[in-house]
């Protein structure tokens, strides 16, 4: 029987829904059965807790379709574990680690036929958010809880598709607050929104890299690494920045394949010498990796050498894509079959 792979949306990136999801509630120091069901809106009482001291942490992780029409989830487990370490740092309820990816993996097998073949793919999204109708509770965590998973089948993240990405150097302003730039929680990406839409305006950059005081960390949506031929460089890790799984993949995968990972921090000026005749790329879930043609810094524009997407940069995002599309074999046991 011949299987109609849909085609990816052509909508902007996460604007198209699934037909599905899975909610599960949290009362009474206890989770409720899981239900799937078709998506439709919630009620709130104005009183949320949510609403009012931002109690929401989320993930945002991907199903791809092979070209052997397996579906494949990559990272679950990951990404189930820092959505738990999320919920702890915000003191929301730490969901179960076998309920939160059971329910990922169900609402991936109940919106199966909508997963697109590559370079689409089903993007999910597992929401945790305090409800406690109390305005009254901005130094207590909330008593009730609310767990959901979305899908929304994507295409490109940038716009375009493969194409030099440039970026604004942004050295006062950070991203997030230190103690929760490790969070994935919605208030570092609204921190960061008006300085990037402002310099989108006027620059015309894709990306805002936050470097506060020089320090080179990350950009308002993505990872930042430096790339050479066998070499990659990128920020150790620590609470001032996202632990993106991407990130992690690829600098796995860099290993195996011979390359000099190092991690550690490393400034502005740094980074403008790598750019005489190095790359730069931005990796991420939804991004990939994509690589940065140039950067603004000081009002000049720097191209990182010829200013297009640089070939240790395609090679390395061709090197993750083929685990994810089952091309390659999954050595490190990243995906998880679901057809």
């Amino acid at each position: 029987m011949t299987v109609e792979i849909p085609e990816a949306p052509t909508g902007p990136f996460g604007t198209v829904f699934g037909d599905s999801f899975s909610v599960a509630r949290w009362a009474d120091g206890d989770w409720e059965t899981p239900t799937l069901g078709p998506i439709e809106p919630f009620s709130f009482h104005p009183a949320t807790h949510v609403l009012h001291y931002g109690s929401a942490c989320f993930e945002g992780l991907k199903a791809h379709r092979g070209d052997d029409n397996v579906v494949r989830i990559f990272r679950l487990h990951r990404h189930v574990e820092r959505m738990q370490e999320s919920a702890r740092v915000l003191r929301l309820p730490v969901p179960d680690a076998d309920m939160l990816a059971a329910m990922i993996t169900d609402v991936v097998a109940d919106n199966l036929h909508l997963v697109p073949a590559a370079p689409g793919s089903l993007y999910l999204r597992p929401t945790l958010i305090g409800t406690e109708p109390n305005i009254g509770a901005a130094a207590a965590p909330s008593k009730t809880a609310l767990l959901y998973i979305l899908p929304s089948p994507v295409g490109d993240y940038f716009q375009g598709g493969i194409r030099p990405l440039k970026v604004m150097v942004e050295t006062i302003q950070p991203r997030s607050t230190p103690a929760f730039g490790s969070v994935k929680t919605g208030a570092n990406y609204a921190m960061a929104l008006g300085i990037t839409l402002d310099a989108k305006a006027e620059l015309g950059i894709d990306q805002v890299l936050f470097a506060p005081d020089g320090d080179v960390q990350e950009t308002g949506a993505s990872n930042f690494l430096l790339l050479r031929d066998k070499h990659v460089l990128t920020k150790a890790l620590d609470s001032s920045f996202l632990h993106g799984v991407t990130r992690d993949s690829i600098l796995a995968l860099a290993r195996d394949m011979g390359y000099d990972v190092e991690e550690r921090n490393f400034t502005v000026d740094e980074m403008i010498v790598w750019a005489d005749d190095g790359e730069a790329a931005l990796s991420g879930t939804a991004a990939v990796l994509g690589g940065v043609g140039s950067m603004i810094v000081d009002g000049e524009e720097i191209p990182f050498a010829s200013g297009e997407v640089g070939a240790t940069t395609l090679k390395l995002r061709q090197a993750l894509t083929d685990v994810q599309l089952g091309r390659a074999p999954d050595n490190h046991g990243w995906t998880t079959v679901v057809s």
